[in-house]
């Protein structure tokens, strides 16, 4: 019974996981169209997904975790901006990933930035110690105030 219980929860968290990444888009133009449509914030994830060992941390210890998944859904709009080394991306997402960077400055993986539904800048994040609950109380400080 222990055994069947363990594969069922393993099962569910796995659905999760993929569940939580089918809300990530890539296509920035789609994202930023969506979050004005929606009026929502758009939260960008630089990241190194197959290599950057915080990047991971930060994706297992908040993006994944259910808290998270549930409070994104309703509220953000998730863009995955990724430098990756080993998984294969077309040269389009590459070319956009590499101006988004520049644009934003971006110095380390992972970074996170936060853009109001109109495309603006509000807010810059990154891992944080404490899990997803902390981690969304830090966010909803950056989306709180007005740009």
């Amino acid at each position: 019974m222990k055994r069947i219980l363990g594969f069922i929860a393993l099962v569910f968290f796995t659905l999760s996981l993929h569940a939580a990444d089918d809300a990530w888009l890539t296509d920035y133009a789609a994202a930023a169209r969506k979050a004005s449509v929606e009026h929502k914030p758009m939260l960008l994830d630089f990241t190194g997904s197959d290599w950057c060992g915080w990047c991971m941390k930060l994706d297992r210890e908040v993006f994944s975790r259910p808290e998270f998944v549930s409070y994104a859904k309703t509220n953000l709009i998730l863009v995955k901006v990724d430098f990756p080394r080993d998984k294969p991306q077309s040269a389009a997402e590459k070319h956009q990933n590499e101006k988004l960077a520049a644009k934003y400055k971006i110095e380390g993986y992972p970074t996170i930035v936060v853009l109001n539904e109109h495309g603006t800048q509000i807010g810059e994040l990154g891992y944080e110690e404490g899990g997803a609950k902390v981690w969304i109380a830090s966010l909803e400080k950056v989306t709180k105030k007005k740009p």
